[in-house]
């Protein structure tokens, strides 16, 4: 190729780009992600809560820690915070299979194997990452456990 036939198919190319992409229509100003607040009953109450159980942006599910707040052992608590989680996942279009991010927090780190044996394989073949900790003081309620998550949907 000679040196005029190159810089005019480059110049060409540049100018065919150009022309296709302001082709495109810009993106309209709906399809921005919005936060919304699922709320439990589908209506927002009328006095503002602390925080949102269920907040969605986008494609992204945010769950507020869930506690299991009765007399039971750690393997009750961890199946009754987990079978929530799922609901309220459920709820909105997304699953156990979906979550990407997993809080776990203990009341007593003693109770690590004891909530590992219900955790594993509730999210699926491919778990979520995960972070696991005690918490200081323990956990709001007398709960053993709570968890909170991100998922997709």
């Amino acid at each position: 190729m000679a040196k005029t036939n190159r810089r005019k198919f480059v110049l060409g190319a540049g100018a065919a780009l150009a022309t296709g992409a302001a082709a495109k229509p810009a993106r309209a100003h709906d399809d921005k992600p919005v936060k919304k607040v699922h709320w439990q009953d589908g209506k927002k109450p009328e006095k503002t809560p602390l925080f949102s159980g269920v907040t969605s942006y986008g494609g992204l599910v945010f769950i507020a820690g869930v506690g299991a707040h009765f007399e039971g052992d750690i393997k009750a608590h961890t199946k009754h915070v987990l079978d929530e989680i799922q609901k309220n996942l459920e709820r909105v279009g997304s699953s156990m299979e979906k979550v990407l991010k997993v809080n776990v927090y203990l009341n007593d780190l003693k109770d690590y194997d004891g909530m590992n044996a219900v955790f594993r394989g509730r999210f699926g073949p491919n778990p979520p990452v995960r972070t696991t900790i005690a918490a200081a003081g323990g956990i709001p309620g007398n709960s053993l456990v709570e968890i909170d998550c991100i998922a997709f949907r």
